[in-house]
């Protein structure tokens, strides 16, 4: 994020599962990262045209979900690269796709 100009500040914490449940993020959806950007969720690897997309557009979500670690997500690089998702995910607990990637 830093090298597309936004401003981040890091928090470390002892026990990301207290912030994870916190925010509400769905067991199934979480990840290794998580972030508030403008008020949006947002968990693990999602790249930042995703991120983009999501505050240009501004639906009605709470917030957006890489699960899991996959290889050739954003910070994921390397050989062998795994077709994934972006999930969207609502209050309600609804999920949708919002990205594919490598399908």
């Amino acid at each position: 994020m830093r090298d597309n100009g936004y401003v981040v500040e890091v928090v470390d914490v002892d026990n990301l599962g207290i912030v994870k449940t916190e925010y509400a993020v769905p067991y199934e959806l979480q990840s290794c990262h998580t972030a508030i950007v403008d008020g949006y969720i947002i968990e693990g690897h999602v790249s930042v045209a995703e991120i983009e997309k999501l505050l240009a557009e501004r639906p009605a979500i709470k917030g957006l979900a890489v699960p899991g670690m996959p290889i050739g997500s954003p910070g994921m690089e390397g050989a062998n690269t795994q077709a994934y998702d972006v999930i969207a995910f609502k209050e309600s607990g609804e999920t949708e796709i919002f990205a594919s990637y490598g399908k």
